[in-house]
């Protein structure tokens, strides 16, 4: 502020301090009706958004509607593995999946399905088990890939949450190159 407005708030009696408690005052008005308004209209919405919600992957993959029990844990991975009982595909990039995958898995990454899918699943039936894996917590690369892979006709696709990681801890069968 000026130093004529100070003169002028002081010859009205007004407190220059007050002035920036009211302005706050207010402002946390302003923030409150908002708060409260958004949360009417979201209750009156016929779907309204959850205020409490689960993001985690499982969550997340629970909610594939192509896909019937998407996950998949290590232990199944690996018995299915072992048996030859499904088709491993690594959903990372090319360069990830040279410097380690499961042995025998293919490759078919997320970023590069629409010019790579042929390429990979030529062979491969749609009636045939699938089980995708990326690596770490958060990765959603077999999330995605799975639900493109369900959107081809591959119904019967897994998912390997943390895949890559699991199964290197677990000392499972891997290649590089």
């Amino acid at each position: 502020m000026t130093e004529l407005s100070v003169t002028a708030d002081a010859q009205r009696g007004i407190d220059p301090g007050r002035k920036w408690i009211k302005a706050c005052f207010q402002s946390a008005a302003i923030l409150l009706i908002g708060l409260v308004l958004g949360l009417l209209v979201n209750y009156l919405r016929s779907e309204g958004l959850p205020l409490v919600a689960d993001w985690s992957m499982e969550s997340r993959l629970s909610k594939l509607s192509t896909v019937e029990n998407p996950i998949i844990s290590l232990d199944e991975a690996a018995a299915l593995y072992a048996t030859q009982g499904a088709i491993f595909i690594d959903a990372r990039t090319e360069e990830f999946y040279r410097d380690g995958h499961i042995e025998g898995a293919r490759n078919l990454p997320w970023e590069e399905f629409e010019d790579r899918y042929q390429d990979v699943m030529w062979d491969i039936s749609p009636d045939a088990l699938i089980v995708v894996y990326c690596d770490g917590d958060v990765c959603s690369l077999s999330k995605d890939l799975a639900e493109a892979l369900a959107g081809k006709g591959y119904f019967h696709v897994r998912v390997l949450l943390n895949g890559w990681s699991l199964w290197q801890a677990a000392k499972l069968p891997a290649a590089t190159g």
